[in-house]
């Protein structure tokens, strides 16, 4: 057999303009080097991923509308063509979030139980165009995650999306039913629904779209009244996705819904990362719930935490993450905005952030920030359906993850947050080769070959 070949792309930044570098190595005999190794274990393996996404919410539609056909035809096609991100997931909300223009609800009069005054105007006007052009430039359907941030006004104890609150009981059936007709809507459009999660960030009281749910208050709806209205509704098909919040309190959520009487319901676990890593808690998710998916459904860099001109650092953060999710089990990865203004917006509240493309409404310019030149180097890489396998490294400074394709080939993303040069011996069974990464750089070593797995 042919020495395995690795190529090796390197993406790092020289007066802040992106330089990229490719070369190869080959994996030649290991002579007994101790030092410096990152070990592949291909014959030990782990979770399935599924793919990458992002959302689509209104803010994101208006923005789009403002471009012009190339720039449309550009940023869709880096996203979602599989010659470059290779995007096949988005999720959109249900109803009005932050990040849209202002409040809307599908039916905003408490007296239509039956929804005969349900529309999607809105949506119509910002949100299906984009989900249309996204799905030709990724020339086939994409997997839809749907997520409510509220209830209308109406069905919650404080009469306002906003400020958090909490579901009436008495509304309880009729919003699970308000879920379904909105999946179902999407259905008769001709989109795929793939999965839902029940509340977005369902701990947080915001300025903005809201909803508290307890652990016990989300348990009884899953159990009572969602997945009853899921079944009625011939919706059993769709992923029920919990908690969709932060990591800092994912586990104690897990366990307090999955039972004996909710497994069969709970698709997996919903998460963000705004508390921090965590990594840790989807670590003993996994290993208490193994058949439950793990995906990160939101991800951004808020101007309310981090500056928005401190782009290296932002874009490490999210390549930090992604690694140290995918190495605890992480199945699946929704970035917030694909696209947002010069502002961070646009925003109803003020809650501004970034996204991987902004659009200088200005100037008339679209701008590929540094948060896209990292997540390609995971989007394009690592394909759906790939499987992570073991490695051990000899420190902690390169940060690792690695994946076989369904092709057999690897994929391993190294990124160094240092002001230094660091050494990497990868060692597969007898045969090494060494790497040198640079200063805050990204790289993705993949083989030539399929790897062997003994």
């Amino acid at each position: 057999m042919k020495p395995i070949k690795l190529k090796v792309i390197s993406t790092f930044y020289k007066e802040n303009e992106r330089c990229r570098e490719e070369k190869e190595l080959a994996l030649l005999p290991d002579g007994g080097e101790e030092n410096y190794l990152l070990n592949l274990y291909p014959s030990v393996t782990y979770q399935i991923f599924e793919g990458f996404g992002g959302a689509l919410t209104e803010s994101a539609g208006y923005v789009y509308g403002q471009m012009d056909q190339k720039q449309k035809d550009r940023m869709l096609q880096e996203y979602f063509s599989a010659d470059q991100m290779g995007y096949r997931m988005v999720r959109v909300p249900i109803d009005s979030c932050d990040f849209s223009l202002g409040h809307y609800e599908a039916v905003a009069r408490d007296t239509d139980k039956a929804f005969e005054s349900f529309q999607l105007e809105r949506v119509e006007q910002t949100i299906f165009p984009l989900l249309n052009d996204a799905q030709k430039a990724y020339g086939g359907k994409l997997e839809i995650m749907l997520t409510p941030w509220s209830p209308p006004a109406y069905m919650k104890n404080n009469g306002d999306r906003n400020h958090g609150g909490e579901l009436k009981q008495e509304y309880k059936k009729v919003w699970a039913d308000y879920i379904c007709r909105y999946i179902k809507e999407y259905q008769k459009r001709g989109y795929l629904v793939r999965r839902i999660s029940l509340q977005n960030e369902p701990k947080a009281v915001q300025t903005w779209d809201s909803c508290i749910y307890t652990t016990q208050q989300e348990k009884e709806f899953l159990r009572d009244y969602m997945w009853p209205a899921l079944q009625q509704n011939g919706l059993e098909n769709i992923e029920v996705f919990i908690w969709d919040h932060n990591k800092e309190r994912v586990y104690e959520r897990a366990c307090g819904i999955i039972d004996e009487t909710t497994s069969h319901m709970v698709a997996g676990i919903a998460f963000h990362w705004y508390s921090g890593d965590h990594f840790e808690a989807l670590g003993m998710i996994h290993d208490r719930f193994p058949d439950k998916k793990l995906i990160l459904s939101e991800a951004c860099i808020e101007y309310s935490k981090f500056a928005a001109d401190d782009v290296l650092k932002n874009a490490q953060k999210y390549a930090h993450d992604i690694i140290g999710n995918m190495n605890h089990g992480m199945n699946g990865f929704y970035d917030w905005n694909i696209v947002l203004d010069e502002l961070g917006g646009p925003n109803h509240v003020g809650n501004f952030c970034d996204a991987p493309f902004l659009y200088d409404t200005n100037k008339k310019a679209l701008i590929r920030r540094n948060t896209a030149d990292y997540l390609w180097h995971f989007t394009h890489f690592i394909k759906p359906g790939a499987t992570r396998i073991g490695f051990s490294c000899y420190s902690d400074e390169p940060e690792a993850t690695a994946f076989l394709n369904p092709d057999g080939r690897l994929a391993l993303v190294l990124l160094n947050r240092t002001c230094h040069d660091i050494r990497v011996n990868l060692r597969l069974e007898n045969t090494m080769a060494e790497l040198w990464i640079k200063p805050n750089s990204i790289v993705t070593a993949v083989s030539d070959q399929t790897l062997r797995v003994s």
